[in-house]
């Protein structure tokens, strides 16, 4: 049962070769449109940030509060992405791919409208429910259009949206809150998502529906773990952590639900994810490297901005020209990953290379000071997204190689929302970690600089210059605080650079030399 207009063309039975899943008469322009889509998505999970605090002026909210504008857009992404499959086997999709593009830009043009924090809060919501099936079903519909020797290459240009949109969310967002307005952080999402729905609605292939049962159960244990979870990850520091009942809340809830879905899946007939996915070796390691690679990714994109205008003095504009170069490596580096993929080459040692390079450049970072450039900064970022490249192609070829294609939007959303889950994870760990470790580095420094130095540095008698003396005893403190949070990041980005290397072994397990395999016959067996 067909959930739109037929493809352009089918495939016979039991056609194989190198023949697309999907046919389409324009797949350029269909590529266009569905990168678009998921541009859009990508870009919406980090262009806000820096807009925050222009909106809690704005809607009246106070410090604490203000963040729900972001959490509550990345809980219901969470919550929402893992039924994409069965949605996607029961009403189509296309026409959940189109309803997709159509909700958020709606939701985006709310948030632009917002009076307050209420509004702000729902709306993002909504966004994020919306935004949650874009990402897999863009994933899902590039693969199924695209014939298997062309994949590598598809899954490059799928990759750069995914990898560079959070590079360019936080410039984009601060050129547009310093030259426009807060709002138009949302409504630029509207010229961009009416372009994409257009050629979506005119070229996006149907696919096969089926009476697919929902897994109530399954489903409300798991978005209760994913909920609990993003809320002991955001609510952790503000309430500072396990000293909190709310904490202890949280991970009871977080732990208790996941131990039960778990078993859950595993003894249901009808499960939210069809077993078969887990069955396979392939997909199933992809999606632990993919969790350590959101870690990886994510972590330094969030702890980069505010070292460089909070330490080293950049504007918002500087920061992202400065960071911009990350998109430079992880660009050639997907050409080259996928023209090896292409060429039959095994995806592991280039794995590993992936994870070499970005483990490299992170060991760079780790011996920074506060008296580096820009040219290292820069040098630094092209060679970890390099990296980053190298590691994402060959990933997600590898893990959906030996998928089959009906299977392949249940895997994209798994995929993404280990990728989610891995980058609220590292952006939690390091933020936390970068805190502590300040506080920690301040008082071992400032007890040196206090104490035993000589007469130069005596301030027992400091009081007697009243105004001044305080002045200079802040001037002090605050390059004292600099120097200990360099250290607190520099700490940080050791700690990454151990977790890229401890990805590595992961690589060895997967299958050597899989490559994209052809369409199903007409009559494989559904979920």
């Amino acid at each position: 049962m067909a959930d739109g207009p037929a493809p352009a063309a089918t495939v016979s039975a039991g056609a194989g070769g190198d023949v697309a899943h999907l046919p389409v008469g324009n797949h350029a322009l269909l590529v266009v449109g569905i990168m678009a889509a998921s541009l859009l998505q990508v870009l919406d999970t980090t262009i806000a940030n820096v807009a925050i605090p222009h909106m809690q002026s704005s809607l009246g909210a106070t410090a604490d509060t203000v963040t729900w504008v972001l959490t509550s857009y990345i809980i219901a992404s969470a919550v929402a992405m893992p039924i994409t499959g069965w949605l996607s086997d029961r009403i189509g999709a296309r026409p959940l791919f189109i309803g997709s593009v159509v909700g958020f830009i709606a939701a985006s043009m709310l948030c632009g409208m917002a009076q307050n924090l209420t509004e702000m809060v729902i709306f993002r919501a909504l966004q994020g429910v919306a935004g949650a099936f874009i990402s897999p079903l863009s994933q899902a519909f590039m693969l199924d259009t695209t014939r298997p020797s062309k994949q590598p290459q598809m899954m490059a240009i799928w990759g750069m949206g995914v990898m560079i949109g959070p590079i360019l969310g936080p410039v984009l967002g601060g050129w547009l809150t310093e030259n426009w307005n807060w709002r138009w952080v949302f409504y630029v999402n509207l010229p961009v998502g009416l372009l994409s729905l257009a050629i979506l609605i005119a070229h996006l292939p149907a696919r096969e529906t089926s009476r697919r049962r929902f897994d109530l159960l399954g489903f409300g244990l798991l978005a209760l773990a994913l909920s609990a979870f993003q809320l002991f990850l955001d609510r952790g520091q503000q309430v500072d952590w396990f000293d909190s009942l709310e904490i202890w809340i949280y991970a009871g809830l977080a732990a208790g639900a996941a131990w039960m879905a778990v078993i859950h899946f595993v003894t249901a007939r009808a499960p939210l994810f069809p077993t078969r996915v887990f069955a396979d070796r392939n997909f199933s390691i992809a999606l632990l490297i993919m969790f350590v690679m959101g870690i990886v990714m994510f972590a330094p994109m969030a702890l980069l901005p505010p070292m460089l205008q909070h330490l080293f003095g950049y504007g918002v504009i500087d920061t992202g020209m400065v960071l911009m170069p990350r998109g430079v490596g992880v660009l050639i580096s997907m050409q080259i990953a996928g023209f090896a993929v292409r060429r039959g080459l095994d995806a592991r040692p280039i794995i590993i290379t992936g994870f070499l390079v970005m483990s490299l450049s992170l060991w760079f970072m780790a011996h920074w000071s506060l008296s580096v450039d820009a040219f290292h900064v820069i040098a630094t970022g092209t060679l970890q997204g390099f990296g980053m490249g190298l590691v994402f192609i060959p990933l997600n070829i590898s893990a959906f190689a030996t998928l089959p294609p009906q299977m392949r939007t249940d895997g994209s959303s798994l995929l993404n929302l280990l990728r989610s889950l891995g980058a609220s994870v590292g952006i939690s760990i390091s933020t936390v970690l970068l805190t502590r470790n300040t506080q920690t580095v301040h008082e071992g420094l400032a007890s040196h600089v206090t104490g035993g130095m000589g007469t130069l540095l005596d301030f027992s008698t400091v009081d007697r210059y009243q105004q001044l003396g305080e002045t200079a005893l802040a001037a002090i403190d605050a390059e004292v605080m600099r120097q200990a949070a360099m250290v607190a990041y520099i700490d940080d980005y050791l700690l990454m650079c151990w977790l890229s290397l401890a990805a590595i072994p992961l690589a060895l397990l997967m299958k050597k030399n899989v490559r994209p395999a052809g369409p199903p016959p007409a009559d494989a067996a559904g979920h």
